[in-house]
């Protein structure tokens, strides 16, 4: 059985000491159902690990570079990350592809780079309002898998997680139908199938992201193939819980 992922994307919000107080409060109200991650902003990383110290909380990074030191300003590296205390760094992620250039060809970078240095990859995929009405939704989530997945082996594929997060829904208040999210993660256990075979496709967790709430996160978990959530604004929100719990 795979185990339910509940990862909160905290994205450019809270000071290291708001993250701190506000994990500190959170995780113990966590406990006892899914695994649970806080991805949060670098610089609240350390304090982070501080306040979810003695909790199964574990927590994670929102982005880090494929090299592992150099003439690189502003860039964090996966040492960097593991010497801070993350245990997951999320790769990908939309609002990097749309705003920062991030590419298939540099998340495979960073995805190869996270696994050397131990850390859980959480590999977003995922389409634009007029990709999905274009009807290529299932041909560009396959696509950006391929490429982000070139050269991974099967002992390293399982080690990572994929969500499944669709741009239109993301901090719009909209959010795929409980079947529309389902068609697409299985389609990506289907692709993993044929990238690896049924043994690793089963073992490999995949989260769907894409205004996640309380209210809907039951639902959409019940799903045959989704496996948890990366969850964005509710992540900092005490209906968390309801979230992790569900």
């Amino acid at each position: 059985m795979r185990k339910k992922l509940a990862a909160g994307n905290w994205k450019m919000n809270l000071t290291p000491a708001e993250a701190k107080d506000f994990a500190a409060k959170l995780a113990p109200k966590t406990e006892g159902g899914s695994e649970v991650v806080f991805c949060v902003p670098f610089v609240s990383i350390s304090e982070v690990v501080k306040a979810v110290e003695g909790t199964s909380v574990a927590v994670g990074a929102q982005n880090m570079y494929f090299e592992e030191k150099g003439a690189f300003t502003g860039e964090v590296s996966a040492a960097m990350l593991v010497g801070a205390g993350a245990k997951y760094v999320i790769l990908g992620h939309s609002e990097r592809r749309q705003y920062f250039g991030e590419t298939d060809e540099t998340v495979n970078k960073k995805l190869k780079k996270a696994l050397e240095f131990n850390l859980t990859p959480i590999v977003c995929v995922g389409e634009s309002l007029k990709e999905r009405e274009d009807g290529i939704t299932i041909e560009l989530v396959r696509m950006q898998l391929k490429r982000a997945y070139l050269e991974i082996s099967t002992q390293d594929a399982i080690k990572t997680v994929i969500a499944y997060e669709p741009v239109w829904a993301i901090g719009t208040g909209k959010t795929a139908t409980s079947e529309q999210a389902e068609q697409v993660c299985a389609a990506i256990r289907a692709l993993l199938v044929e990238m690896y075979d049924n043994d690793t496709a089963e073992k490999i967790r995949i989260l769907y992201g894409g205004s996640v709430t309380g209210a809907n996160a039951a639902e959409l978990f019940a799903q045959k193939n989704i496996d948890g959530g990366l969850v964005g604004g509710a992540s900092l929100k005490e209906e968390f819980e309801a979230i992790a719990k569900a």
